[in-house]
């Protein structure tokens, strides 16, 4: 990355406007194909890519930005996205350059992870807001159907992505 953190807003940039487009697509074509209210989080596969490719910071701002963008398209209070997702991108973005990026396993691994989180945190603003919050009902396979849609379409999703590796992740870093 350059030393004035110009590529690291580039990609901050485009893996929010790659989140944006995921998440209309989620919300108008893929929730026709919807399986027990769920359908795959591909804005937080998109995420997961930026941040693991790129660290920390770009994992916190596209998380920020992307979640905060999804909060004005759904009928979530205000930040409750950007919440979750500044922390999902935080802790992928810890462990950039930990694991070698394989095609199959990792994406799955790191898009399971991701969904789990994400579901960890909606219970603790459950909790913290007196219900006011639906958390996912533990009980019911909403939350085990979105977490296999989740990891069963992360190689593809990090298949196609890398094909847009020089706009949404560092070229030295891959």
């Amino acid at each position: 990355m350059n030393p004035d953190g110009k590529g690291m807003g580039r990609h901050v940039i485009w893996a929010t406007v790659f989140a944006l487009i995921a998440a209309i697509l989620q919300s108008t074509l893929f929730s026709h194909l919807e399986i027990y209210h769920a359908v795959p989080d591909l804005a937080l596969g998109i995420l997961v890519f930026s941040a693991y490719n790129n660290g920390i910071m770009t994992g916190q701002l596209t998380g920020f930005f992307s979640g905060f963008l999804l909060d004005f398209l759904s009928a979530a209070p205000l930040g409750f996205n950007a919440f979750i997702r500044t922390m999902v991108g935080f802790l992928t973005g810890r462990m950039k350059g930990t694991f070698f990026l394989d095609i199959f396993f990792l994406p799955m691994g790191l898009c399971a992870g991701a969904t789990i989180v994400k579901a960890l945190l909606v219970f603790l603003l459950h909790l913290l807001f007196a219900g006011a919050i639906p958390a996912y009902p533990l009980q019911g396979p909403t939350l085990w159907v979105e977490l296999l849609l989740n990891s069963l379409s992360a190689p593809i999703l990090f298949g196609f992505l890398k094909f847009f590796g020089s706009l949404l992740a560092d070229q030295g870093d891959r």
